[in-house]
């Protein structure tokens, strides 16, 4: 009988367990839109069994994808194991949009799949082919549990389910045979026996330490110096807004396709990078949505961001799991002009890279690593009760070149972003080719003008725009 294995989830994946509530599942999610013609079955509509067995063969490249979660006994802390009753037609699902299928109907519909948790006792993912949008094409709406991936990652497997070539013939995939999980006596054993070398392990980091002969010590400096900036500014709050109350467990999904070029040519115009101006336009956006309106008071706000920051290594492309810190930036939306809105977001975030921000963060997610369960429970109490930020604002570069499912084009991809807490609403930018994706998801009784802030941010750019002479 083969061995048993399983994996250990790190403290920053289990955090997103231990945040998950009725109201809020975090799941991470994508809506694709491909052209339908080369996958159109017999019936005239899209062969979803062929999906199916195209996904499967893909699987190996994926394990997690065939794993579900366990329990340690003593502990209770969540591992991976294989799922012995794997379906792939539990996962791949199918539905169909009433006609004429309009991009309001599949958004619609996206909100309503991506308001539905997952089930913890089978592998943390799901897609739905949905068929009958309008200009003869489907979409995939995929979600995959954040404990699972972050944005990064969660991109990179693109290029684990698609391919840059259109493909024909469906290459049968290696056999696979789930391993056993674990037994009690087993995992408690290992759980002793991990318990017992805490204080080995850090005994041998403290003598590293005081031999310094590979710089621990300038690193470790680095980092408490990075963690107290980190703890030590600015206000413990940001300002209220009508966007941070509690959220219920319904969700509103929009999106606005962007183009890439014309990004980057204002960021070449006026200085900065491509987040700088994503930022500055969020920021336009804010003050238009808040101030025009809703009617706010937005001048005396201090707004900020949560802008997560990738620390994964380069040699874990493919990687599944959260590589992950933030930063908090506080966007000046009560500067309305663009020009000097894009220099304060360009000044506040070089700021955030020569104070290390981010490693500060970094520093406080190994901290997590070592308080374990106890850390979890008062950091989640912390960002129900606090609110050290307003909005989610996450960026994450996709591939430049066409992908296709088989022979299908993707023609579009669209991400979402999970809420948590107060905050009802968050931006997930993607690039896919030419296109930089705004996603949007908000609550859907909190934000019913999630439409207004989208089109606030689309005249916030047009007027970063002609400030640039773009």
């Amino acid at each position: 009988m083969p061995a048993s294995s399983y994996d250990r989830l790190t403290q920053l994946d289990n955090s997103f367990l231990v945040y998950e509530d009725a109201n809020a599942p975090l799941h991470i999610g994508v809506t694709q839109i491909f052209e339908a013609g080369p996958l159109r079955g017999p019936g005239g509509g899209v062969d979803v069994a062929r999906v199916q067995e195209y996904v499967a063969s893909r699987l190996h490249r994926i394990p997690r994808y065939r794993q579900r979660l366990a329990r340690t006994p003593l502990e209770g802390h969540p591992i991976w194991v294989d799922d012995a009753h794997f379906n792939i037609g539990y996962h791949v699902r199918h539905t169909r949009l009433p006609r004429p299928g309009s991009e309001r109907l599949l958004k619609r519909t996206a909100g309503r799949i991506l308001s539905q948790h997952l089930d913890r006792s089978k592998p943390l993912w799901e897609m739905w082919v949905i068929e009958g949008l309008e200009g003869d094409r489907f979409a995939i709406v995929t979600k995959t549990h954040h404990c699972m991936i972050d944005g990064v990652s969660g991109a990179e497997l693109l290029n684990e389910l698609l391919t840059p070539e259109p493909l024909e013939k469906i290459e049968p995939p290696p056999a696979w045979v789930p391993l056993p999980a674990p037994g009690t006596v087993e995992l408690a054993r290992d759980e002793v026996v991990r318990a017992l070398r805490r204080p080995v392990a850090a005994a041998g980091a403290l003598w590293s330490l005081a031999r310094d002969r590979d710089g621990t010590r300038e690193r470790l400096a680095e980092r408490a110096r990075a963690l107290g900036r980190l703890l030590s500014s600015g206000a413990p709050d940001a300002s209220r807004t009508s966007l941070n109350q509690p959220i219920g467990p319904h969700r509103r999904i929009d999106w606005l396709p962007m183009d890439l070029g014309a990004v980057r040519r204002v960021r070449q115009a006026l200085g900065g990078t491509v987040n700088d101006v994503v930022l500055a336009t969020v920021a336009g956006g804010v003050r238009r949505f808040l101030g025009v309106h809703r009617g706010e008071e937005v001048d005396a706000l201090d707004f900020r961001v949560m802008a997560p920051v990738s620390t994964r290594p380069a040699g874990e492309h493919g990687a599944t799991g959260n590589r992950v810190a933030a930063w908090i930036v506080r966007l000046p939306i009560d500067e309305p002009d663009p020009r000097r809105r894009l220099a304060r977001v360009r000044e506040a975030t070089a700021e955030l890279k020569r104070t290390r921000q981010a490693l500060g963060a970094e520093a406080l997610i190994q901290v997590g690593e070592w308080s374990g369960a106890i850390g979890l429970a008062l950091s989640s109490r912390f960002i129900h009760v606090s609110q050290p930020f307003n909005l989610v604002v996450t960026n994450v570069p996709g591939p430049r070149e066409r992908l296709y499912l088989l022979g299908a084009a993707l023609l579009e991809a669209h991400p979402m972003v999970p809420l948590l807490g107060s905050f009802s609403t968050g931006i997930a930018l993607f690039s896919y080719r030419d296109t930089l994706s705004w996603g949007f998801t908000a609550d859907w009784d909190l934000v019913p003008d999630l439409h207004e802030l989208v089109g606030s941010v689309e005249h916030a750019f047009r007027r970063l725009c002609e400030a640039a002479g773009v």
